[in-house]
């Protein structure tokens, strides 16, 4: 067997549940085009767990300190303990997986606090699992009540309310249950190991337009005015303008100040005038802050008011204090919260929402992708414990604003999660994302989570209402080398309600039209994709259980743009194999002008005169030529959707020194000091170099793609349009077609747009093999 068939997809045959509806807690209920779609739980195996939910306690013995055990076989699960209370409300649910249960009855005791010297046993209330009732979704709960405690035969003071049912993931129950796959964990660590979905923070750019000053003058009048320039701080955020040249004290700058902020609104925007005292410090001249809520907020291209602020000027502890005095000098701004742009808070290469921030501009979407994540196998142990290796992993699933998180399973290297997750879709040139991490705070530790590996689909590539069920193998590059860290195992399925509203997409620009009526440089874009990666990490953190930074960063490939030579190569070869197509034909070209093949070249012969005798059938020929190139290639469409290629990717077999610099700091930590001064700046320049080799090779492999059927309509799009074009061609005098093309391509600029045309909006949302790319 080949070892590198260990890299590749392969095919799964799971036992998936029937289509059972699942919980209103999981949104199973998506609008789309106007009607109500109902989803339903069908990509993941059915598993049944036995719930119990502990709600409350009455009438307990004078001032205990209780709390409640709930044993099924080996697996034991507690409450939360309350210090002298009779009354004592938990409303905690328990689930014990059913399949691991090798016990026919359910224990369920009330406990008071361990106390030397007395027993802490307060009575108990058993169940007979063949008694217990099966409910599914949309059954409404299971109504809890009262039981009396008792001690074997004999009923003593107190009751206990609770509810106990068998259901299935589909339970309202399950995100918040304690599970039996993580009995062990205690403390804090519970929170951590629950399954959890999250949203991204709306993000905003905020633009402040410096257009000019007035009245701007130093410590001391008699001397003249200093030079000086503007910079604005929200939060960590810094920008500033150029120094304006000319002492005067009314100077005009002209430039932009970009910033990403999100809601809800934590800083405030602070502008300052300052002018340069030394050559290593700054003088503040002037002051002034303004809140987020009181700016204007900017959904299109239409003009905003220009503002003047007055400027105060503080000493530092002033300024603390807020008892500056004012005094005449002002600056004018232009200043607007643009909700007509989509904030980028990830690479362009693997973008999973392209909608604005502004949810006015949204259209409705236009189908639901349905992700079943299975579980995993073959996961290698990431740590020790009590000094054996093992793993607690734990899957996160990334699409537009939504984030997704598994509960973890503690302590094993075959993970089974069965959980099922749905997105509204509203673009399907879009990418998908997961990546399965180890838990590394289940005991109150501070480290990082641990990459296991990563998988993304591109939801242009997936066939519309089909399943698919593949194992993925998770790929890591390490400093030591390329590593298969297990496998994942899912079901996805894409499905829409229109054909015709797809169709129509791909001609559509690829992001909001504020991007192309005020197009941001590379150098703001690079700045301001970083700032709203580090905003959406610092408040994912913020939740409970935290989605924290090195998941977030990792979801993202937030050092994707960092120098690597494997990376240049990669890009290198990538071009080098677009043009491959091109030696092809200059060689054949030159075997038919050799004679290599005489029936070949006679039958070239016979064609082109029939092309020089028949000018008209020059056009009609070569679409038709594409047309059944892409009707051939139909049977060699790829199965299933593209997955990281390590060969493409120049993963296997990369040289140690490569790699070294690859997982090298930046700046480097490699002496000496001069060496790594210069060697930084030779990464800086590399990386953008590999970034334009990229994009090289992305514009010649979106070209190939028209005829691969890597996208399915895309090709049937491009292939209906082939054979269109012919038959027009062809009625057509090719006179009038020549000069009509010429006019279109002449014509005059007050007939041009600045949005892009449909041809070109189509070519850029064919794929590419960067979703490829490791």
């Amino acid at each position: 067997m080949n070892p590198l068939d260990d890299y590749r997809i392969k095919d799964t045959k799971p036992r998936l549940g029937e289509r059972w509806p699942h919980g209103s807690g999981s949104g199973s209920r998506s609008w789309i085009g106007g009607e109500k779609i109902s989803t339903t739980y069908d990509l993941v195996e059915q598993t049944f767990y036995l719930y119990v939910r502990v709600v409350k306690a009455r009438d307990l013995p004078s001032n205990p300190d209780p709390y409640v055990e709930v044993k099924l076989g080996n697996f034991k699960g507690k409450t939360q303990r309350f210090d002298q209370k009779t009354s004592p409300e938990w409303n905690q649910v328990f689930a014990f997986s059913k399949h691991k249960i090798h016990s026919s009855t359910l224990d369920v005791s009330v406990r008071d606090k361990e106390a030397l010297g007395r027993d802490d046993y307060l009575g108990r209330i058993q169940f007979d699992l063949n008694e217990i009732p099966t409910r599914l979704p949309p059954d409404s709960p299971l109504a809890p009540q009262w039981y009396r405690l008792e001690d074997r035969h004999r009923l003593l003071r107190g009751e206990l309310m609770l509810a106990v049912w068998i259901g299935s993931q589909a339970d309202e129950a399950f995100p918040e249950a304690w599970h039996s796959d993580a009995a062990a964990v205690r403390g804090d660590g519970v929170f951590s190991v629950r399954s959890k979905v999250y949203v991204s923070p709306k993000l905003w750019y905020l633009r402040v337009h410096v257009i000019e000053a007035q009245d701007v003058a130093g410590e001391d009048r008699s001397q003249p005015p200093p030079a000086v320039f503007v910079k604005g701080v929200v939060g960590n955020q810094v920008g500033r303008t150029k120094v304006f040249p000319n002492r005067t004290a009314n100077p005009v700058w002209g430039e932009d100040l970009l910033f990403v902020v999100a809601e809800p609104f934590e800083d405030v925007l602070v502008v300052t005038v300052e002018s340069k005292a030394a050559p290593t410090r700054d003088e503040v001249v002037g002051r002034m802050s303004v809140s987020m809520n009181e700016l204007e907020r900017r959904m299109d291209h239409r003009p905003v008011h220009s503002r003047w602020f007055n400027l105060d000027r503080f000493g530092m502890g002033d300024y603390m204090e807020g008892k500056g005095p004012k005094f005449s000098a002002r600056i004018h701004l232009r200043v607007c919260l643009e909700g007509g742009f989509h904030v980028l808070d990830e690479s362009t290469l693997y973008i999973s929402d392209q909608r604005p921030t502004t949810r006015q501009l949204w259209k409705q979407p236009i189908g639901i992708l349905e992700v079943g994540i299975l579980g995993a196998n073959g996961l290698l142990p990431m740590k020790v414990r009590d000094g054996r290796g093992t793993t607690d992993a734990y899957c996160v699933a990334k699409y537009g604003h939504k984030w997704v998180r598994t509960r973890t399973i503690v302590e094993s290297f075959s993970p089974k999660w069965n959980e099922q997750y749905t997105w509204e879709v509203y673009d399907p040139c879009t990418v998908v994302t997961l990546g399965v991490l180890d838990n590394c705070h289940l005991e109150g530790g501070n480290g990082r989570d641990s990459r296991i590996g990563k998988v993304r689909i591109r939801l242009s590539t997936l066939e519309t209402d089909k399943i698919y069920t593949h194992s993925y193998p998770l790929l890591v590059l390490q400093p030591s080398g390329l590593k298969k860290m297990g496998e994942l195992h899912l079901a996805f399925r894409f499905t829409c309600i229109s054909l015709t509203q797809i169709i129509y997409l791909y001609s559509r620009p690829l992001l909001p039209k504020m991007h192309y009526i005020q197009p941001f440089t590379i150098s703001q874009l690079d700045k301001l994709r970083n700032e709203a990666m580090n905003i959406v990490a610092s408040r994912l953190c913020r939740a409970e259980p935290p989605l924290r930074k090195e998941v977030v960063e990792y979801m993202l490939d937030v050092d994707s743009h960092m120098w690597s030579m494997r990376r240049s190569k990669a890009n290198f070869f990538r071009i080098a194999s677009f043009f491959t197509g091109l030696v092809a034909t200059s060689r054949w070209i030159t075997q038919v002008c050799q004679w290599k093949n005489p029936i070949t070249t006679v039958l070239v012969h016979v064609l082109l005169c029939i092309l020089v005798c028949y000018p008209e059938l020059i056009l009609p020929t070569a679409f038709l030529y594409l047309f059944f190139i892409a009707v051939w290639n139909f049977r060699l469409r790829a199965s299933h959707p593209p997955h990281m290629d390590t060969k493409m990717s120049w993963a296997e077999g990369v040289h140690p020194d490569e790699l070294d610099e690859e997982f090298d700091t930046f700046p480097t930590s490699r002496p000496p000091d001069v060496v790594r001064m210069r060697y930084d700046r030779v990464r800086s320049v590399a990386g953008r170099i590999q970034t334009v080799a990229g994009d090289m090779a992305t514009q010649g492999e979106r070209f190939l793609a028209l005829l691969s059927w890597r996208d399915p309509r895309a090709t049937t799009i491009f292939l209906l349009f082939c054979l269109c074009a012919a038959v027009v061609l062809f009625v057509t005098p090719f006179k009038i077609v020549t000069l009509l093309v010429g006019l279109f391509l002449l014509r005059h600029p007050r007939f041009r747009s600045k949005m892009p045309s449909a041809p070109s909006s189509f070519f850029r949302r064919l794929p590419a093999r960067a979703d490829s790319m490791l």
